[in-house]
């Protein structure tokens, strides 16, 4: 596997019909991964380490190939700030069953994180277990000035081979709202940051948010498609993360631009839908 596509969750609803069957309710994390190979574990930054009986659920349902990667609870990084490892430490081990299956973990900082705390992200990082792949989304506007502060953080990602998280909201940053409700909230929810372009450790991550008009999607996408080729080429895994302002459509544009990247990359073909093939026997 050279490059893992997935989505922000995998139980939404408004994908039944299409992505899942009409009527699912169980196991859609089988049938999210008979078509997606990697996830991210957004519920685990709001509600914390899932339970041990759910944790082995995931592990008997994910196949061998898929990822998880999942968040570090806010309680960690916004509430604490990264002053109790010990936390961290208790989280992974949580995810044990899942040990073999853990794509980079997500780090993500909170918008005044700055670099008078940069400290405490090294001693996370020199502590972080090897065999585990680690990813720090930063959001601090300091960050991204390309000066001493986003240098010092390059530098220490690059140490200890973590992967800086490129976030990418230029796609829903690009018209104004009109009325949309779910463009207005991604634009209230999201950071409007710039986007830099740099692979600091083996497993690129990039979270694409995409727009509601297709079209604005593909414009900024394509720049990606040589990117990724490049990192995949160059024995790098990348993962892909594919949003839309409201999610809805996040499987159909994902499948898009995967397919788009397909044109240049040795891809293998992706499944089709379980709700589509579903709909193809009626």
């Amino acid at each position: 596997m050279t490059l893992y596509l997935g989505l922000p969750m995998w139980a939404n609803q408004d994908w039944q019909g299409s992505l899942y069957a009409r009527h699912a309710k169980t196991d859609l994390l089988s049938d999210y991964a008979s078509v997606f190979s990697s996830v991210e574990g957004n519920t685990t930054f709001y509600s914390g380490a899932p339970k041990a009986e759910t944790v082995a659920a995931w592990a008997r349902q994910a196949p061998a190939h898929f990822r998880f990667c999942f968040k570090l609870p806010a309680n960690i990084t916004h509430d604490q700030r990264l002053t109790h490892l010990d936390d961290v430490w208790s989280f992974l081990a949580a995810l044990e069953p899942l040990h073999d299956r853990l794509g980079p973990t997500m780090v993500q900082l909170p918008r005044d994180f700055g670099p008078e705390e940069l400290p405490k992200l090294e001693a996370l990082l020199a502590a972080w277990p090897a065999h585990l792949p680690c990813a720090v989304e930063v959001r601090h506007p300091v960050f991204f000035h390309k000066g001493a502060a986003e240098k010092a953080l390059n530098q220490l990602l690059i140490t200890y081979c973590a992967n800086r998280v490129m976030l990418d909201v230029r796609p829903v940053f690009s018209t104004p709202a009109e009325g949309h409700a779910g463009l207005a909230h991604a634009q209230q929810e999201k950071p409007k940051l710039p986007l830099h372009v740099l692979s600091t450790g083996n497993f690129p991550v990039v979270r694409f948010i995409g727009h509601i008009d297709k079209t604005i999607n593909t414009h900024y996408f394509a720049p990606w498609k040589a990117r990724l080729n490049l990192w995949i080429s160059q024995g790098k895994t990348p993962f892909l993360f594919v949003h839309t302002a409201d999610n809805r459509e996040s499987p159909e544009m994902a499948r898009q631009l995967y397919n788009a990247l397909g044109e240049l990359a040795d891809l293998p073909p992706l499944s089709a839908f379980p709700g589509e093939a579903q709909n193809l026997l009626f």
